[in-house]
C-alpha cells in the first residue's frame, strides 16, 4: 500500500519535517511493507522557507537578522529561487514563536522585521516577492512592516509612496493561511488576537475593542489604494494580525498559501500515485476548514478520489463538517493518549503511538 504522510507543524511541539517523521515511525511499526511518502507541509506560516527550499534544492538562501516582534534582533532568512524570486516567511520576523509565554501581547508587537525582509529581498535583486503570513505574534496591521520601509503612520493621512518607491517595480504576493478580512468579527482582533496574549482566557473585550479601533483607525487614514480597491476588506487582509492589509495597501496580490506549497511539492502527481493520504496539524477546528493545510490536501485527495485521514492533537470539528471537505476520519493524539499534559509533552511519541493505531485500520500489511 502507498501512503502519502503530507502534515503542516504541530504548532509549538512539532515542525511539519518531525509531525511526518514521526507519523511514518508509527505507521511502519504497524504495517512495515507499506511504501511511505513523506511531505511536510507549510500554508504560509512557520516552515514556509523550509519546506520550499527542500522543493528547490538549488534556491539559495540569504542568511538576515531582523527586528523582532518585541524589538529584539532575530536570525531570518529569504529563499531565493531562479535569481528573481524570493519567499519570505514573515513568522521568522514577528512569529508567536519568538515571544516567551509570559511576554504575550499582540498590542506591543511589531512587523517592523518583515519590512526589513522585503528590503533584503529586493537588495537581492528579487523582482517578485512571496510572503507568507501566518503564526504572528503581532496585530498592528502591518503599521510596523510600513514604518519600516519609510513610511510615516503617525500621520492624519499615511502616503505609502515611500514604500511604493522602494519597491518600483517589484511584485507582491502574500500567500496566507486565511482569508479573513482586516476588521469585523471574522477579522484580525476578533478572530485571532486573543491567542496571542499570555493567557487567552482572560482577554476583555474592551482590549480588543481597542485593538479594533486601532486597525480601524489606521485603515481609514491609509485609505483606499491607487487602483480604488479597499484593502481593508480584500480577501487574506486581516492574515498575521493584519499584515495581509498592509501588504495587499502596497499592492500586493493574494494567493492561498497552501496552493503556493502543493504546488511547488507536486502534491497532486503524488496523491495520483497513493492508495491513502494522511495529513495533520496541532488543531483541527474551525480555521482547519477555511484554506489551511487541511482542508488543501483534502481537496487534492478527494479530487483523485484517494481517502484521507487526519492526525492531531485535537479534534474540533466533527464528522459531517470534516466530511464536508473530503476528509474520511480524525483522530487526536489528546483522546488517544487520555492527557493533554502528556500529548504536550511528549508530542513525537504520542503522535507515533496514534499513527501505529491508525494504521491498524487504515494500512496495508
Amino acid at each position: 500500500m502507498r501512503v502519502v504522510i503530507a502534515p503542516d507543524k504541530f504548532a509549538g511541539t512539532l515542525s511539519a519535517l518531525q509531525a511526518a517523521e514521526a507519523i511514518a515511525q508509527g505507521w511502519r511499526s504497524t504495517c512495515a511493507n507499506d511504501s511511505l511518502d513523506l511531505v511536510p507541509l507549510s500554508d504560509g506560516g512557520p516552515g514556509f522557507v523550509s519546506v520550499l527550499a527542500t522543493a528547490h534544492p538549488s534556491a539559495r538562501l540569504v542568511e538576515c537578522e531582523v527586528t523582532g516582534p518585541l524589538g529584539a534582533p532575530v536570525a531570518a532568512q529569504v529563499l531565493i529561487v531562479d535569481g528573481t524570486i524570493a519567499y519570505i516567511e514573515s513568522a521568522m520576523a514577528n512569529g508567536l514563536h519568538l515571544v516567551d509565554r509570559p511576554s504575550r501581547d499582540p498590542r506591543v508587537t511589531t512587523t517592523a522585521g518583515v519590512g526589513e525582509l522585503i528590503r533584503a529581498a529586493v537588495n537581492e535583486g528579487a523582482t517578485k516577492l512571496v510572503i507568507g503570513l501566518g503564526g504572528s505574534a503581532t496585530n498592528d496591521g502591518g503599521a510596523g512592516m510600513l514604518q519600516s520601509m519609510g513610511v510615516d503612520t503617525s500621520a492624519e493621512t499615511i502616503d505609502l509612496e515611500p514604500a511604493r518607491n522602494f519597491l518600483g517595480a517589484v511584485e507582491l504576493c502574500v500567500a496566507t493561511d486565511v482569508d479573513n478580512p482586516l476588521l469585523g468579527s471574522r477579522g484580525a482582533t476578533r478572530g485571532f488576537a486573543p491567542q496571542k496574549f499570555t493567557d487567552p482566557d482572560r482577554v476583555l473585550d474592551v482590549e480588543l475593542v481597542e485593538m479594533e479601533e486601532v486597525l480601524a483607525g489606521l485603515a481609514q487614514r491609509v485609505g483606499r489604494r491607487p487602483d480604488g480597491k479597499d484593502a481593508a476588506v480584500a480577501l487574506g487582509s486581516g492574515a498575521a494580525g493584519g499584515l495581509g492589509f498592509g501588504l495587499i495597501a502596497l499592492g500586493a496580490t493574494r494567493v492561498p498559501g497552501i496552493s503556493t506549497v502543493l504546488d511547488a511539492v507536486r502534491l497532486a502527481d503524488r496523491i495520483g500515485e497513493c492508495d491513502l493520504v494522511v495529513t495533520g496539524e496541532g488543531c483541527f477546528d474551525w480555521q482547519s476548514l477555511r484554506g489551511k493545510t487541511v482542508s488543501g490536501v483534502a481537496e487534492l485527495a478527494l479530487a483523485n478520489a484517494r481517502p484521507a485521514v487526519v492526525l492531531a492533537g485535537r479534534v474540533e470539528v466533527g464528522r459531517r463538517e470534516y466530511g464536508a471537505i473530503g476528509i474520511a476520519a480524525a483522530f487526536s493524539t489528546v483522546e488517544n493518549c487520555g492527557s493533554v499534559e502528556l500529548a504536550m509533552n511528549e508530542p513525537a511519541q504520542t503522535l507515533r503511538n496514534l499513527a501505529a493505531r491508525v494504521a491498524g485500520t487504515w494500512g496495508g500489511s
